[in-house]
């Protein structure tokens, strides 16, 4: 079993990693939004697979980066 000083680095990795993932995805979202813009207008069910997914990643990416500062605070 690992120390409390062994898991900080590992979890802080974690979310570093998960927290990019995230970021790059709501990014990702926001591209295809824009380059589908019109599509927002005739097809409701877009509105869940572009801008409502880079929303939800978005907010997934700020919770991540607000938890690598929680933990590296002394």
């Amino acid at each position: 079993m690992m120390s409390d000083r062994e898991e900080v680095p590992l979890m802080k990795a974690y979310l570093v990693t998960t927290a990019t993932i995230f970021g790059l995805l709501a990014l990702a979202h926001v591209a295809r939004t824009i380059a589908e813009a019109p599509r927002l207008t005739s097809d409701p069910g877009f509105i869940v697979e572009g801008p409502g997914i880079g929303l939800v990643a978005a907010a997934l990416y700020v919770w991540g980066y607000r938890l690598v500062r929680v933990t590296t605070r002394p």
